[in-house]
């Protein structure tokens, strides 16, 4: 089977000398790996391509085992400036590897990877790290099907608390208000921060990035989405930890 399809580069593995293996989202395909041989030679089109962070026009072919090759390969859009700042580049690759694990292979992923170019573009064009990071963490696992109940407490149905803050707790994916909240692990939200929160998981896509919110609001909407997102993913995600390492202090 052959197809020709606009694709990000997740992942980029070595392949003997000269080839690699990548991990490309596709809106058509969702996950693809496909083997480009020759890619690393600096001659070959398919150099820049298939570099990682690069948004691109993949020529596949799949042969009867279904395994997939790049049989040709022309940039897009490759992130250059996201290579200028060292943080703005770790947290490309935390978005990359989320979309790897949030997207299923062979199913459509047409708003994940929307989301993750917008974001890098965002990225590249200046916006505050912390603010991408936190529209990422929590609008993905939404689109794969891990939407929180952000609409009130889960308990007296209030949408926002009569005095003090709304809580939110990463387990369950829900709110407690301060009068309801049992002391068990949850995450304060000021007005702020929760209704950036609810933005992120409600807003149609058209607005999602158009919203800003304060440093303190940003802090405690930061929290949150990490920690949820570290309890639906379960394991180490060893992006997240780089991103974290480079940040100034």
């Amino acid at each position: 089977m052959k197809c020709t399809v606009n694709g990000l580069v997740l992942k980029v593995q070595s392949v003997r000398e000269t080839g690699r293996l990548v991990t490309v989202l596709t809106a058509e395909q969702g996950l693809v790996r496909a083997f480009a041989h020759g890619a690393k030679t600096l001659t070959d089109s398919k150099n820049t391509a298939t570099a990682l962070l690069c948004y691109a026009r993949l020529e596949l072919y799949q042969n009867r085992k279904g395994v997939w090759t790049v049989s040709g390969a022309h940039p897009i859009e490759s992130f250059f400036a996201l290579r200028e700042d060292v943080v703005r580049l770790a947290l490309g690759m935390y978005f990359c590897q989320l979309a790897e694990v949030f997207c299923p292979e062979g199913e459509p992923a047409q708003e994940p990877l929307r989301l993750v170019l917008n974001a890098l573009h965002f990225l590249c064009k200046g916006r505050p790290p912390a603010q991408l990071k936190a529209i990422v963490e929590l609008r993905l696992p939404c689109q794969a099907g891990f939407l929180p109940d952000l609409l009130g407490c889960r308990d007296c149905g209030a949408y926002q608390a009569e005095e003090g803050a709304m809580y939110f707790l990463p387990d369950e994916g829900q709110l407690a208000c301060s009068l309801c909240h049992d002391k068990r692990w949850a995450l304060p939200l000021g007005p702020g921060a929760l209704k950036a929160m609810r933005h992120i998981a409600y807003a149609d896509m058209e607005k999602l990035f158009g919203f800003t919110v304060g440093e303190q609001s940003l802090r405690e909407l930061g929290a949150a989405t990490e920690a949820y997102i570290l309890k639906i993913t379960q394991r180490h995600l060893e992006t997240l930890e780089f991103y974290k390492t480079v940040q100034q202090p």
